[in-house]
């Protein structure tokens, strides 16, 4: 039979898939009820956040670095400019390949060799740019040739900025100074000195000398530019800007004119020259040769420039004239002279019998006069204008160590100076506890005799022997030596203030005059040492000659060999210390040579063409600086 279907349970049925409705509009209704919340939280709840998240992809604060500070001479000359500049800049976020293309652009370009090589340590630093420079100073030939190809280079272009430029070049290396990249070293100080955010922008900062001491007052205040970018990183357009403040420009005591003269009087010689003024402690040249030119590090010195720089047996990056360490010689004999009248160990009218030699009771060794038949009977003015050292042999004698060390002390020596640039050395004032922990042995008698000649283990800077001339000259002023003129525009210098130490007084202020009369007999009587460098100059002056062996004489030998006859590395130091005019000292000027011979014979006479250089009239001096023109100029063909 047929099977027969049975009635479906409509009821059964209907209620089943009312259930079933109820649930799922329920979870429906959950769900929708989670996305309004949602939506109310980002709408309404967190509105702020997320607009902000929004325009931090869309709206970047960048900032914009200052105008760096110019540099000026005391007449207005510029020694530190500013000039524009192309580079080629990389944005890494838009670049793939990054060696590839960096290969290719050293090779369209033909920079130099080692320029992927820093452009890679620069990427790597964890001071990050929106742009890293891969080459500075793009010449008009290289921006042409790379913007006929800019497009094949996306993330790759062209900027135009401003960029440290020193027209003078080696003239001023060492005063002036230079700035460089910043480096890992540089980060570090500037977070540890909370200046970090100051630099955000910055490429630069100053390295050395001027550009060093004073990077607060040069670098200036960093601004900010609101931007509007794309997904890419590019500027759209520009929403708000808030401009840098510029560095304030400084002015210095230097004078180029004195550079140049002093640049001219030492050229093919390894020296230094300091100029200083007598009434301010101003620096008026500050000049150490052989120099370099400093615009090799602003946009990075090669490792091939640096490495000759470093290799160069003339020493040409360190400061002579403030590092330089050299035996004072025959020049700390005034200071001696001073020291003797002041503890009354001598007066003026004390003679010593000088026969070439000096010999300490119960030492067989001789210490030599530079004069094998002697000076004679010698007083201190004869002895300071002749340069006698058996004077000199008796007088440290009697006067000791202790007492030597410490009033040099006094006069500065073993200190620094104070100068305003950081690259000062405080050579060496050796006395009995320096002995001991440095060779762990006593102070002997003979090279107490050695100090009193400016020998032994004794070393001066130029600039010491400057600012201590100047002590004699102004008779116990101690002014602290400076660069620093005034800060400020042309027309709105703010000038500094003098800095003046306490004075040194001595037991007699006489005994000052006593020894300015002894040094400018250094240049007036018929034996002084330097006599022929000062004949028929127009103004008076006083000085001191100095020679400094740099290799010891055999105690057989009695007379010096020519300095022909020696080795250039082994022949005598030359120094000279003198100001004029004599009666009321203006200008004080300090001489150091290396191996060129006698100090009357080579260093005086540098110091009469600088001394004529200031007491010129204008267009005498206008006249000089064409003559060293035309010179260098001949030279150069």
């Amino acid at each position: 039979m047929k099977k027969r279907v049975p009635i479906r349970n409509h009821q059964a049925e209907s209620a089943l898939f009312g259930r079933r409705a109820i649930v799922s509009l329920t979870i429906v209704g959950v769900v929708f009820l989670g996305l309004l919340a949602n939506l109310y939280k980002l709408q309404v709840t967190s509105f702020q956040e997320f607009q902000t998240r929004s325009n931090s992809n869309r709206i970047v604060v960048l900032p914009v670095a200052p105008n760096r500070g110019l540099i000026y001479d005391r007449n207005g000359e510029i020694l530190a400019d500013n000039t524009p500049v192309y580079s080629l800049e990389v944005s890494p976020a838009e670049v793939g390949d990054m060696r590839t293309v960096v290969e290719k652009l050293v090779a369209l370009l033909e920079l130099p060799a080692d320029t992927a090589e820093s452009f890679y340590s620069r990427l790597n630093q964890t001071r990050r740019f929106p742009q890293v420079t891969l080459f500075d100073n793009l010449n008009e030939s290289q921006v042409a040739r790379f913007a006929s190809v800019q497009h094949q280079f996306p993330g790759i272009n062209i900027e135009g900025r401003l960029q440290r430029f020193y027209p003078h070049r080696d003239l001023l290396t060492h005063a002036v100074g230079y700035v460089g990249r910043i480096n890992q070293q540089d980060v570090l100080q500037l977070r540890e000195q909370e200046l970090y955010a100051q630099y955000a922008a910055t490429r630069t900062i100053g390295k050395l000398g001027i550009e060093r001491y004073y990077e607060n007052i040069l670098h200036g205040e960093v601004g900010y530019q609101t931007v509007e970018v794309n997904n890419r990183g590019r500027v759209v357009r520009t929403l708000d800007f808030n401009p840098p403040t510029p560095g304030k420009d400084i002015h210095l005591e230097l004078d180029i004119g004195y550079q140049k003269v002093a640049r001219d009087q030492l050229r093919g010689r390894r020296g230094a020259i300091i100029v200083l003024d007598a009434n301010t402690g101003g620096i008026l040249a500050l000049y150490s040769n052989p120099g370099y030119d400093p615009n090799l590090f602003v946009g990075g010195i090669s490792s091939t420039e640096y490495r000759a720089l470093l290799n160069n047996t003339s020493n040409p990056l360190i400061n002579r004239a403030t590092q330089g360490r050299y035996p004072p010689a025959s020049t700390i004999k005034p200071h001696l002279g001073v020291l003797g009248l002041h503890l009354g160990v001598i007066t003026a009218e004390s003679r010593v019998w000088d026969p070439g030699w000096y010999q300490l009771e119960g030492v067989e060794r001789r210490f030599r006069d530079w004069r094998a038949q002697g000076h004679g009977w010698v007083d201190i003015t004869k002895a300071i204008a002749e340069s006698c050292n058996t004077y000199y042999y008796d007088l440290s004698f009697q006067l000791g160590i202790d007492n030597i060390s410490s009033f040099m002390g006094e006069m500065g020596f073993g200190k620094r100076t104070g100068i305003d640039i950081s690259e000062e050395s405080t050579a060496l004032m050796p006395d009995r506890g320096w002995k001991r922990a440095r060779y762990n042995e006593p102070w002997y008698h003979g090279e107490t005799l050695s100090i009193g000649i400016g020998q032994s283990f004794w070393t001066v800077t130029p600039l010491q022997l400057a600012t201590s001339t100047s002590i004699i000259a102004t008779e116990g002023r101690r002014l602290q030596p400076r660069l620093l003129r005034g800060v400020g525009e042309q027309n709105a210098i703010e000038y500094t203030d003098i800095i003046e130490n306490p004075p040194l007084v001595l037991s007699d202020s006489a005994h000052w005059q006593t020894i300015k009369n002894a040094m400018q007999a250094t240049i007036t009587d018929p034996r002084g040492t330097a006599r022929l460098a000062f004949l028929n100059a127009p103004y008076t002056a006083a000085g001191k000659t100095g020679t400094a062996q740099v290799v010891a004489l055999s105690d057989e030998t009695d007379e010096r060999p020519d300095v022909e006859d020696v080795a250039e590395r082994f022949r005598d130091n030359a120094t000279y210390i003198g100001y004029a005019p004599a009666e009321y000292p203006e200008i004080v000027v300090s001489i150091a040579l290396e191996n060129v011979g006698g100090g009357g014979r080579n260093a005086a006479p540098v110091s009469r063409a600088l001394m004529d250089y200031y007491f010129a009239s204008e267009t005498e001096k206008a006249a000089i600086l064409q003559a060293i023109e035309d010179e260098e100029a001949n030279a150069n063909n």
